[in-house]
């Protein structure tokens, strides 16, 4: 039985929107089927001072696993050019614009924490630009 996956899509380098419609494409190809999708908005980069996003969330159906899903995820963000991870300094965190950015937002409503997943995001709730899509799709992921 196929897992629902909400995956959040941002670009702020580049064709913001072919990165996005790739990023969909490859999605569909590797993770599974989209079975719903929010429109796109533009939103202004958050965290750091940089050009505008593009943002958009999807709802996917997969058999693979959270870790395989994040695996996955990264793999196509790294085919589509985004060279650097956010990292932590000083205990803040440090973003930087990218070509694309897939976040997992939630997995089956499960709950997950290691070092390289926190199910659902943390951060949901802190950003607008995850929380209007959202709402458009009807999601409530507890926040």
């Amino acid at each position: 039985m196929p897992h629902s996956a909400v995956i959040g899509l941002g670009s702020n380098l580049g064709n913001r929107q072919f990165y996005l419609q790739m990023a969909n494409c490859l999605i569909g190809w590797e993770v599974g089927a989209i079975v719903r999708r929010s429109t796109v908005i533009e939103t202004p980069a958050w965290g750091f001072e940089s050009d505008p996003f593009l943002n958009q969330v999807i709802v996917v159906e997969t058999e693979l696993s959270p870790m395989e899903l994040l695996d996955t995820l990264q793999s196509i963000e790294r085919r589509l050019g985004r060279t650097q991870k956010s990292t932590v300094v000083d205990g803040k965190p440090v973003y930087h614009a990218r070509t694309i950015d897939l976040d997992i937002l939630d997995y089956d409503r499960m709950k997950l924490q290691n070092d390289r997943l926190t199910l659902p995001h943390p951060h949901i709730a802190e950003r607008e630009f995850v929380m209007v899509p959202l709402r458009e799709l009807g999601i409530d992921i507890g926040y």
